[in-house]
């Protein structure tokens, strides 16, 4: 039998959990000399490395001497949290990652809630000990305090701890010592994490905890044996969560080393594997033994909290930079996406329109942003929240709202959140001139929030916040206070007419770009919406040329991207999203439609 041990790696957003993960790669010798390795080498799409987060969780196996390591590298926003507590069901261990000086924050409370109810006994990994704000022995309180509030047992309290600033390649027992390699973390891990229970003589039993799609064999399933064996062409049957048993074949059995998966002929109990072959496989499903079946207890994936409307682009200036326009294109890229993403759902309603649902705002506009790049062209609509009844009662989603700022704009970021029906719970001076303010608050109240916020705290404040739990409606919430600049004409738009319409409010359409009739080309500075023209050109005379005059002199236009405008945007407005350019326009382009339909003017 192998020596195997399986860990999750889990923290924060943004703590470090990808780089320790390199670190770790690269230090166990997994990578020959030859071999160049990019930096946080385990996020393999374009946005993760471009955002510097984790979307979707990741497995790789390193080997320690006569030991295999399987590591799952997790997201860390809440959005992908359903990935998080999937992934904990599969290991026997966890290496909790908490920042050296921003200590505790929501999404370590949602892991370790996971984590401490699944009986799995950390190791804590104090990282970013060399930040110069960095106050280690306070976050080991912060970890241990939370342990204690979430219910934690006797053994699960008495976790290790290491220090490590994983980007160095640093890690040790305790902060008095010189600074030394991994050799600590990969020791701790082997005597620490407990052995896989299983036995390869017992009947098949596999758990699939998460999917992926290859374009030659179809659905793949990354799963953990938990007892038995499995080889490459097993006749098995994949017990379905609702009780259903279908036939299967493996065509395909796919280990895992350092960034490369390769195939092999058989694996037993204790390891991760990735089986081809059965087209209708789902998260959560078992995998068993034909003659014997024993099915594992489904999983419970989180509940989606957020809709948006995705429809086909219906502007005037729509397929003209765009490969994929019509329905039953975006129809199939968004069943491409349900193949892999089990937190997401769509339905069809009416024509060229799907309600695609979500875990958060980040998850959505994520899907929108791989479509756009992928050449698609369509519309989305304001994001709306899914209300449950619940008992008879109308219930919505909450979340916690955790939000780090200077303390001069405490105030006044506490009376915005009062006016979206956020409760304050606690305030704590995190030293430096900083605050941080816990809240609850409707998940409509969020929506649009963070733009707002940043302006008031000038970019310096964080924030940060996940699900709650359903509870009764709060009525209506404040939602953005100023009115839209809207194009009346077709046409270029042009600096002469935008230089005059400055005063107005903020632009965010530059000179030279295509505008159309019920296109918003700016934000105004009142609650109302304005008609205006930004087509229009400077009349020459007998007297002067149309050039001749003070130069004009614009103020840069607000760069409005698709997280931006997707919280900019009201119930009455679309964002057009296409390959080159994201545009905000009226659901109604006229303006006699727009007052047919009650919309505010």
């Amino acid at each position: 039998m192998q020596k195997i041990r399986n860990i999750a790696v889990i923290a924060h957003v943004d703590h470090g959990k990808t780089t320790l993960v390199d670190g770790l790669l690269k230090q166990s010798g997994t990578f020959g000399s030859h071999e160049q390795v990019n930096e946080r080498a385990m996020d393999s799409n374009a946005l993760e490395k471009e955002r510097g987060i984790t979307i979707l969780s990741k497995n790789t196996a390193i080997r320690y001497g006569e030991h295999k390591i399987n590591i799952i590298d997790t997201p860390g926003h809440a959005d992908f949290g359903g990935e998080v507590e999937r992934v904990l069901k599969m290991v026997d261990g966890a290496l909790l990652l908490v920042d050296a000086y921003e200590g505790v924050m929501p999404q370590t409370k949602f892991v370790v809630k996971k984590m401490l109810g699944l009986g799995i006994k950390p190791i804590v990994v104090i990282n970013k000990i060399d930040k110069p704000s960095a106050d280690p022995e306070r976050v080991v309180d912060e970890v241990f305090d939370l342990f204690v509030a979430m219910d934690a047992t006797e053994d699960q309290l008495d976790f290790p701890i290491i220090y490590a600033a994983a980007r160095d390649g640093i890690a040790k027992m305790d902060m008095a010592e010189p600074d030394g390699d991994f050799t600590c973390m990969f020791n701790t891990i082997l005597e620490k994490v407990p052995e896989p229970t299983g036995d390869p003589e017992n009947p098949t039993q596999l758990q699939v905890f998460t999917l992926d799609y290859d374009n030659y064999v179809g659905k793949i399933g990354i799963a953990r044996i938990f007892n038995g064996k499995i080889a490459k062409g097993d006749n098995i049957l994949l017990a379905k969560a609702d009780g259903e048993m279908v036939k299967g074949k493996i065509s395909k059995l796919i280990g895992f080393m350092g960034l490369n998966r390769m195939e092999i002929q058989e694996a037993e109990a204790g390891d991760i594997v990735a089986v081809a072959g059965i087209e209708t496989v789902d998260v959560g499903d078992t995998i068993c033994d034909p003659q014997n079946p024993m099915p594992l207890d489904p999983m419970h994936i989180e509940e989606p909290t957020l809709t948006v409307v995705f429809s086909v682009n219906d502007s005037p200036l729509a397929g003209q930079e765009g490969k994929h326009v019509t329905a039953n294109k975006i129809r199939e890229r968004l069943d491409a996406e349900m193949n892999t993403n089990v937190a997401m759902r769509y339905e069809t309603v009416g024509e060229g329109k799907f309600i695609v649902s979500g875990r958060g705002e980040l998850q959505i506009t994520i899907l929108a942003e791989n479509m756009r790049r992928e050449g698609f062209e369509f519309g989305i609509g304001r994001p709306e929240v899914i209300v449950k009844e619940i008992e008879g009662v109308k219930c919505e989603p909450f979340e916690h709202l955790v939000v780090d700022l200077p303390a001069d704009n405490a105030g006044t970021i506490i009376e915005r959140l009062g006016r979206r029906k956020a409760e304050m719970k606690a305030m704590v001076p995190m030293g430096e001139g900083f605050t941080r303010v816990e809240f609850e608050i409707p998940a409509r109240g969020l929506i649009g929030f963070r733009g707002q916020f940043l302006t008031d705290t000038k970019g310096e404040g964080v924030m940060n916040h996940s699900f709650l739990e359903f509870r009764p409606y709060t009525g209506n919430v404040e939602s953005r206070q100023y009115g839209a600049l809207i194009s009346m004409e077709d046409g270029v738009a042009l600096a002469y007419s935008l230089f005059n319409l400055q005063d107005r409010g903020v632009l965010f359409t530059a000179p030279q770009t295509k505008v159309y009739k019920g296109m918003i080309i700016g934000e105004h500075s009142r609650s109302n919406d304005l008609d205006v023209n930004p087509i229009k050109g400077k009349a020459q005379s007998n007297v002067r040329s149309s050039g001749a005059d003070e130069a004009i002199k614009l103020i840069p236009p607000r760069d409005m991207n698709l997280e931006r405008a997707l919280e900019w945007i009201e119930d009455d407005e679309l964002l057009e999203v296409t390959p080159l350019t994201i545009r905000i326009r009226k659901r109604w382009l006229d303006p006699s439609d727009r007052k047919r339909n009650g919309v505010k003017k």
